[in-house]
């Protein structure tokens, strides 16, 4: 069995490496000619670290991020709302972390070239279409640099390509663009001393204006210093920019005058900002949930599939998911890869949907609108307007939909053989002579 995977992201490299663990061959295409670690920060919750463990990483996860102990909530005017144990110190069997995604994204390409073999990764290869047929999926490249065409063949084609996925642009032609929240994102990194225990994520505000801290560096940790990525939010209204994309660099004075009073007594916001030399600007936007992924022999996978708002830190976590229970259902298959892509559907899609909506619903982040809605100024005491009862109520809730509720998660383990990663081995020399069918301008 041979699979396509369209997108080199953390969800495309994650499946190559769950497909070749249960024995499947796989190439993986990326549309840049060089793949570097850019990006920000992000989350990986235990459900996400659970597997990725079980692929071999767990070392080079524990040296490159900060395992998060704990998730503040805050009002703007700083007082706390509630502290939320994380990982482990929340009693789950694996650790929550903050990491740079470039950094994730470079641990999985450098397993994905040992044990795949690095000519099973392409680069420089944009998806221009696919055809199907009884037998497999036929895909037809542009190659970055040249004028030639390149065509593949695959008994199954899985679009990874994140929220401007081609595949799923092919599979739902009259979709349009991703929907906008009426929110833009700005987001940055900036290095200074550890703030509270090194290990605390802050989440601060509510639904119109916010402000998300943590940091994601070990290897700064080492020294003695934070790397600390920040993300500041604000409802603008209006149409959906242009922009879709987090390559647009964004500016200062767009978003700090609102953020100037946002000094609590271990960070100071205005500050980190203006220590940021390069900061991003994007929209917060999604999709509509759609009731299929998976057409014959093409499947969609991560932000492709179920592109959601960056609430509650899930994202990262849902494609990992995504990517274990694709190679579970073909590893299952008997040959069968349409009945097995459909398997996968049922089993991630009204999952992934459920995130999605309460994503749009502000998450366990509702918390932060709760308060807001009772309390009248920074002279308030928080628990005289919301009971903990109230707010441990949100984030369970939001647990069990995200899909790591830490008792049946925990139990999961039991009930589920992890699969030990194959041998690493050197890259096969005829893999591309095998895979590739024609070469034309």
């Amino acid at each position: 069995m041979r699979a396509l995977v369209i997108g080199a992201g953390i969800g495309g490299l994650t499946a190559a490496l769950a497909l070749h663990a249960r024995g499947i061959e796989v190439l993986v295409f990326e549309s840049a000619r060089d793949i570097r670690p850019l990006g920000v920060g992000i989350n990986l919750l235990p459900h996400g670290t659970r597997e990725l463990i079980g692929l071999g990483l767990g070392q080079p996860l524990a040296a490159s991020g900060i395992e998060t102990r704990a998730l503040k909530y805050l009002t703007q005017y700083g007082q706390q709302i509630m502290e939320d144990p994380c990982g482990l110190a929340a009693g789950f069997r694996w650790p929550q972390y903050t990491i740079h995604r470039g950094a994730l994204q470079m641990i999985l390409l450098d397993a994905a070239r040992q044990r795949l073999g690095s000519d099973a990764i392409l680069t420089g290869h944009h998806l221009d279409g696919f055809e199907q047929d009884g037998e497999g999926v036929t895909a037809t490249f542009a190659r970055v640099g040249d004028e030639l065409r390149r065509r593949y063949r695959g008994d199954l084609l899985i679009g990874a390509d994140g929220i401007r996925s081609t595949v799923r642009a092919r599979l739902y032609p009259d979709e349009g663009p991703p929907k906008y929240s009426g929110k833009m994102l700005w987001r940055g990194m900036a290095e200074g001393e550890p703030y509270l225990d090194g290990r605390t994520m802050i989440i601060a505000g509510h639904w119109d204006q916010e402000a998300v801290v943590y940091p994601v560096s070990g290897e700064a940790a080492r020294r003695g210093r934070s790397l600390i990525n920040w993300v500041a939010v604000l409802r603008n209204g209006g149409e959906q920019p242009r922009r879709g994309d987090w390559s647009h660099e964004g500016r200062l004075e767009d978003f700090l005058p609102p953020f100037a009073d946002w000094r609590f007594d271990f960070i100071d916001l205005p500050a980190l900002f203006r220590a940021t030399q390069r900061i991003l600007e994007y929209p917060m936007v999604d999709r509509d949930p759609v009731n299929q992924w998976s057409f014959g022999h093409v499947t969609l996978l991560g932000d492709a599939a179920h592109p959601m708002y960056p609430i509650g830190g899930n994202g990262a976590s849902q494609a990992i998911l995504d990517a274990q229970a694709l190679a579970v259902a073909l590893a299952e298959s008997e040959g069968d890869i349409v009945s097995a892509l459909q398997r996968y559907e049922a089993a991630r899609l009204p999952a992934t949907t459920a995130v999605v909506c309460s994503n749009r619903q502000f998450g366990p982040e509702r918390v932060l609108q709760m308060v807001e809605e009772r309390i009248r100024g920074p002279e308030d005491d928080v628990a005289s307007v919301v009971t903990r009862k109230e707010l441990d109520e949100v984030t369970r809730r939001y647990r069990r939909i995200a899909g790591f509720d830490v008792d049946i998660l925990n139990r999961k383990t039991d009930e589920t053989p992890r699969r030990r990663p194959p041998p690493q081995r050197e890259a096969s020399p005829g893999l591309m002579r095998s895979s590739i069918m024609e070469e034309q301008p």
